[in-house]
């Protein structure tokens, strides 16, 4: 089989698609879960906390003053952006939590969706002559041969 069949076949196979389609809408429901966080939540938490804007918040680390060439020179701060990973652990959890109601709804449609099945605590008893072959072939297991 050439490359080409062996691609053609691979990339049109259902769980190819299906796993495609998944990306393209996860990478779109990312980004308007990023919207939603930079752009609704966090101003109203800003807000509360006295203007402290989240996203920008940030702490220096160490400025050096540096000699080079005999002038001393500064070397600005080292930036540790603790603002854009609180954005960043909030769009998870929201996406994480919408993830999860997903995940618990299809499993409900799953069990809704089972037509026929009886489930296992809800098997009627076997028959009465069921009942009676099997401790027949009980009984003939036991007894010495």
């Amino acid at each position: 089989m050439g490359m080409l069949q062996e691609f053609k076949k691979f990339a049109l196979r259902g769980n190819v698609m299906d796993m495609a389609v998944g990306i393209i809408i996860g990478g779109a429901f990312g980004t308007m879960v990023k919207s939603l966080v930079d752009d609704v939540i966090m101003p109203p938490i800003g807000y509360v906390t006295s203007g402290i804007d989240f996203k920008e918040g940030s702490l220096d680390i160490g400025e050096k003053v540096v000699v080079a060439d005999g002038m001393k020179q500064t070397v600005p701060a080292m930036k540790l952006k603790y603002g854009s990973f609180i954005n960043s652990v909030i769009s998870f959890l929201i996406v994480a939590w919408a993830v999860f109601l997903l995940v618990k709804a299809m499993n409900a449609a799953e069990a809704k969706l089972r037509f026929g099945e009886i489930p296992p605590s809800e098997a009627p008893p076997p028959p009465e002559n069921i009942v009676l072959l099997r401790e027949i072939r009980d009984s003939l297991k036991r007894a010495p041969v």
